[in-house]
């Protein structure tokens, strides 16, 4: 078996490994450190998140870089603070037997100045998310002019984000680079056009197939109808004591709705959403890290860079539109060789939609029952019986007590005793779940209960056509007027929209549902949207007028004069 010593870093990285208990490295380590050692060589690594990208690319840069000179060498950029600082730690620990060496954390959302004068004190590796990065370079505050290596960790990620302008910006503020390297999770286009205009020859490697998720990861999910999805996920949660995980949402007013109902409920949970300030996202990742939050709640954006270690479960709430997202979610978990559980809560309708994610993930899905009410409270018991037989009783001087509880009790039997003390854990749960409903949907046969066959002698739903004939996930008619309004806005595919991100944005600009939305029409420079007239008025209110990446957005009726 391959190890460190093997790969033929600097003695000095091989004895920060050992220090740190890394004896083999992983597969992307182990492709990706001696074609990157030779410093020379454009690479494209393709693998999941919590495969060890960090090292793959680290140990080689410390490696390469002169300690002796005082000046930025080195560039790693990064989607999100989180991300920003784990990596600056890790590196932290690689080079804790090089002293002359430095890096330095640059991100949006704490004081420029602080890290204007850390640069200045003479660093050799600049970690950055792009927009500080870029506020740097206009101020003159950073020379990139002697970077000769550019990570671009996450790739997609920032692009998914909007980034694609300014990472190119960076490029081409890098003009003496020796070597590009590029990470990512996924292989969308951009990632393509990107590696084919500012890369040469980029050595290729792949760690699993592309867009493929984590096979440490147990995919299931559960079908239920729409009003019983917040009571599904409540006993999904109740029916897993030990989770530690995140929940995602598709709008940061789900994410704030529920964490606040759980919160009422009496569970360990906060959200994590864009209307955040920095200080309060802190807060909220802090105790989630230190286990004081069980779970956390959060939208796809506000939970991009988060990197937690242990979680056991992902739970999607509601499916994403785009499968690179779901890879992303359910990458959460299931990191560094342990094992996780992703579970999605759809309804009847999104079963093929399942169907395609589970056959680009290449991954087996498992349709699972809600577990009913009964099942809830066994799985509770137990849990609760094993975590009595594991407390330590060895440490609290408990026997001094012992002669007072056995004069107390001694008119009690062994079984009462027990019986008391379920009562008194499980008396809420016994009440909440004694006559709970079954959640789950059942199959319904071909022909049955609202389905004909038509024309071509196939089974549909119920639900009136109109118009042009195409109906939304509802069975409502749209495109052809019916209950919905068209607006028109300007943004497009240009703005580094994807569908399934530019749906993210105007959901959560405007905190209204999915449920609203019809047909979404993307150009290049602009796009409509078909929506609930009822809601209309209030996109418009909460998007036109405002900024994006620094332009004005517009957005009206598709039909007025403006």
């Amino acid at each position: 078996m391959t190890t460190f010593d093997a790969l033929g870093l600097d003695a000095r990285l091989v004895q920060a490994t050992d220090a740190l208990g890394y004896k083999n490295p992983t597969p992307i380590q182990e492709q990706a450190i001696p074609v990157l050692l030779s410093g020379t060589k454009d690479l494209v690594g393709l693998a999941q998140t919590g495969t060890g990208k960090t090292a793959a690319f680290g140990l080689p840069l410390l490696h390469l870089i002169d300690e002796k000179q005082k000046f930025p060498q080195a560039l790693v950029v990064c989607p999100t603070r989180e991300l920003c600082l784990q990596i600056v730690n890790e590196m932290e620990q690689f080079k804790q037997f090089i002293p002359g060496m430095f890096v330095a954390a640059v991100y949006g959302g704490t004081s420029i100045g602080q890290q204007i004068r850390e640069l200045k004190r003479g660093v050799q590796i600049v970690v950055a998310t792009p927009g500080r990065l870029i506020d740097l370079i206009e101020r003159k505050a950073i020379n990139l002019e002697e970077i000769k290596y550019v990570v671009l960790d996450e790739a997609d990620e920032m692009l998914n984000m909007g980034f694609k302008e300014d990472i190119e910006f960076i490029l081409q503020n890098t003009p003496n680079r020796g070597a590009t390297w590029l990470f990512s999770a996924t292989m969308p286009p951009e990632i393509k056009r990107v590696s084919k205009r500012y890369m040469k020859e980029p050595f290729e490697i792949t760690v699993g197939k592309v867009n493929t998720a984590n096979k440490n990861i147990d995919h299931q999910y559960y079908i239920t109808s729409a009003q019983y999805r917040y009571q599904a996920l409540k006993r999904l949660i109740d029916f897993n004591p030990g989770i530690y995980g995140i929940i995602f949402t598709r709008t940061k007013a789900d994410a704030q709705d529920i964490a606040e109902k759980l919160t009422r409920e009496g569970y360990d949970i906060d959200a994590l959403h864009g209307d955040l300030t920095q200080q309060q996202r802190d807060k909220v990742m802090g105790e989630f890290r230190e286990k004081t939050l069980q779970l956390l709640i959060a939208t796809d954006v506000a939970a991009r860079g988060i990197d937690v270690k242990d979680i056991t479960h992902v739970i999607n709430y509601e499916l994403p539109d785009d499968v690179e997202v779901y890879t992303h979610r359910s990458g959460r978990t299931g990191r560094a060789g342990n094992t996780g559980i992703c579970m999605s809560i759809i309804h009847a309708r999104e079963t093929g939609k399942m169907r395609q994610i589970q056959s680009i993930v290449q991954s087996p899905f498992h349709k699972l029952e809600i577990p009913s009410g009964k099942d809830v409270c066994r799985k509770q018991f137990y849990h609760f019986m094993d975590k009595l037989l594991q407390t330590d009783i060895s440490h609290g001087g408990y026997e001094t007590y012992v002669p007072m509880l056995e004069e107390k009790f001694a008119d009690i039997t062994k079984e009462e005793i027990l019986k008391r003390l379920a009562a008194m854990e499980f008396d809420r749960f016994l009440k909440y779940y004694e006559n709970a409903e079954d959640l789950n949907v059942r199959e319904i046969k071909r022909g049955e209960r609202g389905e004909r066959p038509n024309d071509r002698g196939r089974f549909e739903r119920g639900g009136e056509r109109g118009g042009d004939g195409r109906r939304d996930t509802r069975g409502r008619t749209f495109g052809g007027g019916g209950d919905y309004a068209r607006l028109f806005v300007n943004l497009g595919t240009k703005d580094g929209f994807y569908k399934a991100s530019f749906l993210q944005f105007i959901l959560d600009m405007s905190d209204l549902r999915k449920e609203v939305l019809g047909r979404i029409d993307m150009k290049e420079m602009n796009s409509w949207i078909e929506i609930d007239k009822g809601a209309a008025q209030q996109m418009i209110r909460a998007i036109d007028g405002k900024n994006y990446r620094g332009r004005k957005i517009r957005m009206n009726d598709a039909d007025s004069r403006r």
